[in-house]
């Protein structure tokens, strides 16, 4: 059984192991169907309960199909049990650290542990810097579903 991840306070994690997730990312990466593009995508996810998620992207003919990391990674997530995540990494082609694009960060955002980590091409931040402010269930349920 993986070890479950530390928190240290207000949705803080400690002692995430980035090499272990890396790692993860980069072998989901060389799984990427990109055929059009050829820029591979591969992402790794910590969950709440110790269990490591990836995705990668699948290109489609169309484009508009085309189904990038992060989504795998989020049904992934979903398909293995659930959770929140705690830590993400994506890397591209070159194993080289990539940002999620706006639309994935809304996508992680809804499945993050508040105080999520992510590897950012400028050191480690958390979902909260990336997209702050962001809508959530929260702003459905303030509406009145």
């Amino acid at each position: 059984m993986a070890a479950v991840p530390r928190t240290v306070g207000e949705g803080v994690v400690a002692d995430i192991d980035w090499a272990r997730l890396r790692t993860a990312a980069i072998d989901a990466m060389h799984r990427a169907y990109a055929p059009y593009s050829r820029f591979k995508v591969g992402a790794a996810a910590l969950v709440s309960d110790g269990r490591v998620v990836t995705g990668c992207n699948v290109e489609n003919a169309s484009y508009g199909l085309t189904l990038c990391a992060e989504c795998g990674l989020v049904s992934d997530l979903h398909r293995s049990g659930g959770g929140q995540l705690v830590a993400f990494v994506c890397v591209n082609g070159d194993e080289e650290t990539i940002m999620p694009c706006g639309r994935c960060r809304q996508l992680l955002s809804e499945h993050a542990l508040p105080g999520m980590r992510l590897q950012a091409t400028s050191g480690v931040r958390t979902i909260e810097e990336l997209l702050p402010d962001a809508f959530g269930p929260r702003d459905l349920d303030e509406v009145g579903r």
